[in-house]
């Protein structure tokens, strides 16, 4: 019980940072390249703080961790320049579960029947979902950002499900990640405004960093399998905050995607069938 709620909080800061970024965005005022770069910046700050008041953690980047870690912040801003957040998130999270699910794959990991099944079901949900606005409504270079944002955080949660010590993983990443962050912002320059810049903080340090490093802490007992299909619950959860604080409409189209994402979830996460794989 308490991994599942460790997971559902992890999903519920996912879909957060959609909303957040879409948020300081509507502003015309603060720039993605502004966003990407405070996010990274202060989530570094906020995660180093941690990892020293934690006794035996220390910053522990990688290359692939940091890389994967900027593709989907920079990728995730500039995205949402032009997508809604519930657009968005499904677009994210359609392409982590086909990441990871290729990397389960590709690690020989079993897969039973029903996991197959159930990713199936949630990922025609998702495609419900997304199907009555119509493709035209989409825009292609946001779709191609955000798609190359789910390859950059599906390897990033590939990778993250081997550490042995997740705060200074994530730390590790977030500080060597900011440099690349400010180097683009640099390179294209645009605007800041106060609450875009406290949206970004506020995605930072709590919705990226603290998530981050507790879906660093919940990677390493869940099946790649299952990880991918838990996060199809990303884009209902964002949509619902779309419509919220964004005022993205709520329909029944949302309604019946959202029975058929969170069942095919839990059609997963039943034993049953042979394995495959």
């Amino acid at each position: 019980m308490r991994l599942i709620l460790l997971t559902c909080l992890t999903m519920i800061a996912f879909a957060a940072n959609s909303v957040l970024n879409r948020l300081a965005l509507v502003d015309p005022g603060m720039g993605p390249a502004a966003f990407g770069a405070i996010r990274l910046g202060s989530g570094a700050v906020a995660l180093m703080l941690m990892v020293w008041l934690r006794q035996g953690s220390r910053l522990r980047p990688t290359v692939v961790g940091t890389g994967s870690l900027a593709l989907y912040v920079i990728g995730f801003s500039f995205a949402y320049v032009t997508l809604d957040a519930g657009a968005g998130a499904l677009i994210l999270f359609g392409g982590v579960q086909v990441t990871m699910f290729a990397g389960a794959v590709a690690a020989r990991e079993p897969l039973p029947v029903s996991r197959w099944f159930g990713a199936i079901v949630a990922f025609l949900g998702l495609v419900y979902l997304l199907w009555p606005s119509g493709a035209g409504s989409i825009d292609i270079a946001g779709a191609l950002l955000m798609m190359a944002a789910a390859a950059g955080w599906g390897v990033y949660s590939l990778i993250g499900r081997k550490t042995v010590d997740p705060l200074g993983a994530t730390a590790g990443n977030f500080l060597m990640a900011t440099p690349l962050g400010l180097l683009l912002w640099g390179v294209m320059p645009d605007g800041v405004t106060v609450q875009g810049v406290l949206l970004a903080c506020v995605s930072g340090i709590v919705t990226s960093g603290m998530g981050y490093a507790l879906w660093y802490t919940v990677l390493p007992r869940l099946q790649v399998s299952v990880a991918a299909v838990a996060q199809l619950t990303v884009p209902v959860i964002a949509l619902a905050g779309g419509a919220v604080f964004l005022g993205e409409t709520l329909t029944m189209t949302f309604l019946i995607a959202s029975v058929l994402v969170l069942g095919g979830v839990l059609i997963s996460l039943l034993p049953g069938g042979r394995a495959r794989g």
